[in-house]
């Protein structure tokens, strides 16, 4: 683009100075500010500039007075943004009053003019809800650079981060942890505003539209766990962890991820659709879905399509079953001598309905458990398996509904377990967060983090990049 018109905005130090060394190297500048006085004190700025250019930096008197004649003063906005080709922002360091000053300055711009701020507070990405056309906001580095920092930012840490993009690039010196993190933050932060709004139910159309659809491909599975990172409030290294939710959709000839940290995401269900439209979900089409029945997920997966099925996991089933065979092993003998032996058939007969998917007859062997446990000679032992029955108890009451035969499925080569998600959650959590990293993350931090890596592993971050900046697809 040719730059020929330059505009201001501010009165400042910063502002003296950039406005003059805009109009040294020959751009018409234009300075604006909404009071006369600042302007004035800024002209005055100017004259002072001048006089120290030709008597420190050896600049003719020719020189100075062309870029003089080249600056121009305004509080009128309207006027002062005509023609602009290029604006610098360097208003009150104050969020709220940019948000609010933008709208205003935009309602005056030419369509074709460059945005550029010098907040350094702030990251570029707060603002862009309030410029139209915000990729009219300039950023300080180059698109393929944000994208190399971005995605190899979501797969090491960042300190390996900069010392391979040093290694690699001529930007020793030039990039530190806070840069990269920071770049990943916005990054996702931008992603996060182009995400819709959150909504309870996500079906589209009318159940008599639906049979009018193309005939969709093969089912939809979608397997959701969660998972633990330290957090950085914690006041050792046993405390202060935050849940993380990660989950693998999979779908013929395509499998995505996603993530996102429970407390801080406002729209996990419009995340999780996004995943599924992006896999092709048709409302005709058949969607199963497989979690740990917790209640933050089991509300997440409700509500995304006419057809789906929930069936709580066998494999979290199994769990809990196999911890209280292994209580029940330490069970005190001496006042009955098979109240161990007698324990282990009523968790058998439990295991048996539920894989065959009576719930009725597994809430009453779960009922007898807990009396035979009652009879028994209070212990330690017993008090502990006693609760963690109870707790069994109403685990399955609350899942009831998405209990189902599970031998059935398993003969016809149906999925019963998430056991693909475990690996997902390996993949996506921790590896970067857990395994071998020493950081305690913010909620923030981790939540951003995440939606980077879920599209660096989902291969969209190239794709997004290009959305946003389409002469890297030119490149490619």
């Amino acid at each position: 683009m040719n730059i020929k018109k330059v505009l201001i905005v501010g009165a400042g130090t910063m502002v003296q100075q950039i406005s003059f060394q805009c109009a040294m190297q020959g751009f018409e500048t234009v300075v604006y500010n909404h009071r006369a006085g600042s302007l004035d004190v800024c002209r005055q700025a100017h004259q002072s500039f001048a006089e120290h250019f030709q008597q420190a930096r050896g600049r003719s008197l020719e020189e100075t007075e062309a870029a003089l004649a080249r600056l121009s003063y305004s509080t009128d906005l309207p006027r002062a943004c005509e023609g602009a080709d290029l604006v610098n922002e360097s208003i009150l360091e104050d969020l709220a009053v940019k948000l609010q000053w933008y709208p205003q300055l935009c309602e005056h711009l030419p369509d074709s003019a460059i945005i550029t701020t010098n907040t350094s507070t702030f990251m570029p990405s707060q603002l862009v809800g309030s410029i139209v056309r915000p990729e009219r906001l300039s950023e300080r580095t180059t698109p393929e650079l944000a994208y190399l920092e971005a995605k190899w930012a979501s797969l090491m840490s960042y300190g390996l981060t900069v010392d391979i993009l040093s290694e690699v690039l001529p930007l020793e010196g030039q990039i530190n942890t806070t840069s990269i993190r920071r770049q990943v933050e916005r990054i996702a932060d931008r992603t996060e505003q182009e995400l819709g709004p959150e909504k309870g139910i996500y079906l589209e159309g009318m159940e008599r539209d639906w049979g009018k659809l193309p005939r969709p491909e093969d089912p939809i599975t979608v397997g959701i766990d969660g998972g633990f990172v330290r957090g950085r409030n914690g006041k050792s290294r046993g405390e202060g962890h935050f849940e993380v939710i990660a989950g693998k959709s999979i779908a013929e000839n395509d499998s995505k991820c996603f993530a996102y940290v429970t407390h801080y995401d406002e729209k996990p269900k419009r995340r999780l659709y996004e995943v599924l439209k992006s896999q092709g979900m048709q409302m005709n089409q058949q969607v199963t879905f497989l979690s740990d029945g917790a209640e933050n997920v089991r509300t997440l997966q409700y509500d995304l399509n006419p057809h789906a099925e929930y069936i709580l996991d066998w494999f979290h089933i199994t769990m809990r079953l196999t911890v209280m065979r292994q209580m029940a092993k330490g069970l005190p003998n001496e006042e009955d001598p098979k109240a161990t032996e007698k324990a282990l058939e009523h968790l058998k007969r439990i295991k048996w309905y539920l894989w065959h998917g009576n719930v009725y007859r597994t809430m009453q062997a779960v009922e007898d458990l807990a009396w035979h446990l009652d009879c028994q000679e209070p212990s330690e032992a017993q008090a502990k398996l006693f609760k963690t029955v109870e707790e069994f108890e109403r685990y399955i009451h609350s899942n009831q509904a998405n209990i189902t035969n599970y031998g059935y499925r398993y003969r016809n080569g149906e999925r019963i377990s998430t056991g693909f998600v475990e690996s997902t959650i390996n993949q996506v959590v921790s590896k970067r967060f857990v395994k071998k990293q020493q950081m305690r993350w913010t909620e923030r931090g981790a939540h951003l983090l995440l939606q980077v890596r879920t599209k660096v592993l989902n291969d969209q971050l190239r794709d997004t990049f290009e959305g946003w900046y389409p002469e890297m697809k030119e490149v490619a």
